[in-house]
């Protein structure tokens, strides 16, 4: 899943970064109003990419990885009432 995520994030990347491009190289020659609403559009993506980017999947198991903190984990285990081996 992080693969798929990863290319969601390029390609909506990649669509900001043209419709960018094309809004100044291209479109404002025949209407600014256009390249600017182009632009008010590849504004939206990059907040949008992000989230796509950071959300966790039902396969993704991040809440019980240990922290690399032997006493934090001991901690969070009895919190969790689980037993360490």
């Amino acid at each position: 899943m992080y693969a798929r995520r990863r290319h969601v994030y390029f390609v909506m990347m990649g669509t900001c970064l043209t419709l960018f491009v094309l809004a100044w190289g291209v479109v404002r020659l025949w209407s600014v109003p256009v390249a600017v609403g182009m632009c008010v559009v590849a504004m939206v993506i990059p907040p949008l990419a992000a989230v796509v980017a950071n959300r966790r999947g039902p396969d993704d198991r991040w809440w019980d990885d240990p922290s690399g903190d032997p006493k934090s984990d001991e901690w969070w285990d009895e919190l969790d009432g689980r037993r360490r081996r």
